[in-house]
């Protein structure tokens, strides 16, 4: 049914109503009741006639359509676009209310829009999913009514689309234009002081004012001819190492479901190795994958060949955490027989007590071993809201005292770790792409990769 009547229908009808009622005691108003139900009549049947009656072109009056990406990104701000086109000879004022997934848990996707003949206007707004998955969008219904507006006409289009989220590819394509302009440092990213040289040769070119004198070719510069010392002096020039695998870890298991502001420690994390694998290829580095809970998980071998990074994304849409405990004896096994070149492996984790990182140490520190090992965990934050907020009563104070213990835990694992040579982040959730890649590009600017 296309048909709807409307609020300011039954608005008049409700003042008639009474009309007649005060009639029933006042017999003089009746004349004018009737005449005044007549012409309503007549207005609804204008209106309806009007929304209704056919045109010569033979084209729906009022087109809609949605406009949006093919997938969506999830953890991000995804741009919505709903075009409104009236073909009616005369202004209507329309209500459109749009079917978004019932994951967005939405019920405020209504705009209110008048226009005019022969016009096109544009409706932006935004969704931001918190789960990766299958989303399916409903119709965009579009309910059109005249400026007499006591009829509506509902149009519906867009019916029955499926749309994929997936990990925010919105957010790895803003890290690799600010990267490629050499703007990190907008996000937070730092810039890091170089440390020594690195070792991988590219050229050698005539000296200049503020080398580093260290970098200069003797043997070169005995074989050159010139006329002055100066021009003869020609430098080493080095270049940042490249083909370095990196791989990144994540920790699928009970630990990872954690939720802080609707993503999951594992969606963060899956976000953050999107990026940071983007990064390390833009680096000329190979970017590989490990995923693994109580049984090994999805593998992708480090590459850096066209369309790695789209395996990586495949890979990564599909990734879920479990119920069960981790098993990183496992993990170790499993490093051990498929990443068999040094490589820096950026562990994603979550440990919330000291014992519980403890018990999994000798596994760490056999990796570190043989890999530069980054083991990144999660603080958190609405504890540290909590331990921000003042104490009122007693109760609050001994709760907060508590809330202190498992806070001050969380820095003893990070001294831990020190203490056996294995570097480590603690981090929370909304900083971990930035925290993360401030990490990488200082690995790589002291050498250690």
């Amino acid at each position: 049914m296309s048909f709807f009547l409307t609020r300011r229908f039954f608005l008049l009808v409700g003042l008639l109503a009474v009309g007649f009622v005060v009639a029933f005691f006042l017999p003089w108003l009746l004349g004018p009741m009737q005449i005044a139900l007549g012409v309503f009549g007549v207005l609804v049947l204008l209106d309806a006639l009007l929304l209704y009656a056919p045109s010569k072109s033979k084209t729906v009056p009022v087109f809609g359509r949605r406009v949006m990406g093919d997938k969506l990104a999830n953890g991000s701000d995804n741009d919505v676009q709903i075009y409104l086109e009236n073909r009616y000879r005369f202004p209507i004022r329309t209500e459109t209310i749009d079917e978004i997934p019932h994951q967005f848990q939405r019920r405020d996707v209504l705009f209110r829009v008048a226009v005019a003949p022969g016009e096109t206007q544009i409706i932006n707004y935004q969704l931001r999913p918190t789960k990766r998955g299958e989303y399916e969008f409903g119709a965009l219904n579009i309910y059109a009514a005249t400026p007499l507006g006591l009829v509506r006409r509902r149009f519906r289009y867009e019916q029955g689309r499926t749309v994929p989220v997936y990990p925010s590819f919105l957010q790895m394509r803003q890290y690799e234009l600010l990267a490629i302009h050499n703007r990190l440092t907008e996000v937070g990213v730092k810039r890091i002081r170089r440390v020594g040289h690195s070792m991988e040769f590219e050229q050698i070119r005539p000296y200049v004012p503020g080398d580093d004198p260290r970098s200069i070719n003797w043997k070169a510069t005995a074989r050159r001819t010139g006329t002055g010392a100066a021009d003869a002096l020609v430098v080493n020039h080095f270049q940042d190492e490249r083909a370095q695998q990196v791989y990144c870890l994540i920790d699928k298991g009970r630990v990872m479901r954690m939720p802080f502001d609707g993503l999951s420690l594992l969606d963060y994390a899956i976000n953050a190795t999107l990026v940071v694998s983007n990064i390390a290829l833009l680096k000329h580095d190979k970017a590989g994958l490990l995923t693994f809970s109580n049984r090994p998980g999805a593998t992708l071998a480090a590459d850096r060949r066209p369309g790695h990074l789209l395996k990586l994304l495949e890979i990564l849409y599909r990734q879920k955490t479990k119920y069960l405990e981790t098993d990183f004896e496992l993990l170790y096994a499993t490093v051990r027989a498929r990443v068999k070149q040094r490589s820096l492996l950026i562990l994603f984790t979550n440990f919330e007590t000291l014992h519980g990182m403890q018990r999994q140490l000798p596994y760490l520190r056999r990796m570190a071993k043989d890999h530069l090992l980054l083991v990144i965990f999660f603080e958190n934050t609405e504890l540290r809201e909590y331990l921000d907020a003042p104490a009122e009563t007693t109760e609050d104070v001994y709760n907060q005292t508590i809330a202190e213990k498992f806070a001050q835990e969380k820095r003893q694992i990070v001294l831990e770790l020190q203490r056996y040579g294995i570097y480590s982040l603690l981090t929370a959730p909304k900083d971990l792409t930035v925290n993360t890649i401030n990490k990488y590009l200082e690995f790589k600017a002291r050498g250690l990769i």
